[in-house]
């Protein structure tokens, strides 16, 4: 008996946009891998492009990832060789703050996503050779604190490269940051205007193993412009101005139940079978057996019975004629990671018909791990008086539901 079911979760607000906005997909998914059975969150999809591209090994150690943006800007002014106001020169305000987005689906509670843009980079071009400029000192002269790589305050640069007329930089801004800004050292003439818009970011997703089936979606916008959540000071203007973020997030949950062979046949009989009734007439206490099965699960679950014969709570075992019948007690174990809905290990936990069906869930992902269901029949030792069957049946069918 398996089951099976995917969430995809697309994050998206039905907000007003520019004609001009640039659109980019964050694309996360979760499914459960064997090896790795502890971890148990959304992996990130998203095509890498930008910062991280070129340095894998230090945006995995800080958990980031990057896009390039069809973005660029154009200085619509000079900038004045050391000027006093930040806003006049290069100078980078983000949203480095922790956002959230609010994703709904049509029938489950909505969740959260937070995210935050950890950086940006770009690569300046000059309206003639930095030496030119400079008097011939280069680069290292254009700005205040020398070259580019080494960012305003209080953010930290990640390293660049340049030729003569150009330089490609990342800056990485710490939580809440502000402004970072650098101050040019001698006049920057149009058309100053930087060719590219990087930038990192970090996302923390909803628990997986918590979120019921289903499609979510939502959409996270962003301004570019003074004031607003990329403010890149009042020389540079950007020729697109809104930034519409689409997250699909994919839940790929796994629910598979496995019996061996010939579990399905149960044979109810007293511990060490009937010879002490058959031998010496010691009538016993219980009728039982234990059947094995392995179980492997990512998300919450429900389990009740269907039966051939119910007093609608219970399944009942009956005789051929159906003139007798008598309760059947079957109730569950669960391995290790699965609990009830109050988080207590499930030993012995009895299942009844679906309305009254119990919800396990786990609090990570188990894969094929071995459980126990539990048939017994207390109380039947009238049923060994003499002219009474000696045969009772039932067709009992126990379900693992995902659908919770």
């Amino acid at each position: 008996m398996k089951g099976a079911f995917a969430i995809v979760l697309t994050l998206s607000a039905l907000l007003p946009l520019s004609a001009g906005a640039v659109n980019q997909q964050i694309r996360a998914i979760f499914k459960p891998n064997p090896a790795n059975p502890l971890f148990n969150e959304f992996e990130n999809r998203t095509p890498t492009s930008g910062f991280c591209l070129d340095n894998p090994p230090q945006c995995a150690a800080e958990k980031l990832f990057s896009f390039r943006l069809p973005i660029q800007s154009f200085s619509n002014a000079t900038i004045q060789g050391r000027h006093d106001n930040p806003r006049m020169g290069a100078m980078f305000n983000i949203p480095s703050q922790w956002q959230t987005v609010t994703v709904t689906h049509p029938t489950a509670p909505p969740q959260t996503v937070e995210f935050r843009v950890a950086g940006m980079g770009v690569a300046y071009r000059l309206p003639k050779p930095a030496p030119e400029l400079t008097g011939g000192l280069g680069h290292n002269f254009v700005w205040e604190g020398g070259i580019w790589s080494y960012a305003g305050p209080p953010c930290t640069g990640l390293g660049g490269a340049g030729n003569d007329i150009g330089f490609n930089s990342f800056w990485k801004h710490p939580e809440n940051a502000g402004a970072c800004a650098k101050r040019a050292m001698f006049d920057i003439p149009q058309p100053f205007k930087y060719e590219t818009f990087d930038i990192t970011y970090q996302l923390r997703t909803p628990d997986p193993l918590t979120m019921p089936t289903g499609h979510y979606t939502g959409q996270h916008v962003l301004r570019v412009g003074p004031g607003r959540d990329f403010d890149l000071g009042d020389v540079m203007v950007p020729n697109d101005d809104v930034i519409v973020l689409d997250f699909a997030l994919e839940v790929e949950h796994e629910l598979k139940v496995e019996v061996p062979p010939g579990g399905n046949k149960v044979q109810l009989v007293p511990a060490g079978g009937w010879q002490s009734w058959l031998q010496a007439g010691r009538k016993p206490v219980r009728l039982f057996r234990d059947q094995t099965f392995n179980i492997s699960a990512s998300s919450r679950f429900k389990m009740f019975l269907q039966c051939s014969l119910s007093d609608g709570r219970v399944c009942h075992l009956t005789d051929p004629g159906q003139r007798l019948s008598f309760p059947l007690k079957v109730s569950v174990s669960l391995p290790n990671g699965l609990t009830d809905t109050l988080g207590r290990p499930v030993r012995r936990q009895e299942l009844l018909t679906e309305a009254g069906a119990e919800i396990f869930r786990p609090g990570h992902y188990v894969e094929r791990q071995p459980g126990m269901l539990h048939f017994e029949v207390e109380r039947f030792d009238y049923l060994l008086a003499p002219g009474l069957p000696r045969q009772y049946l039932g067709n009992v069918t126990v379900i693992w539901d995902s659908e919770v």
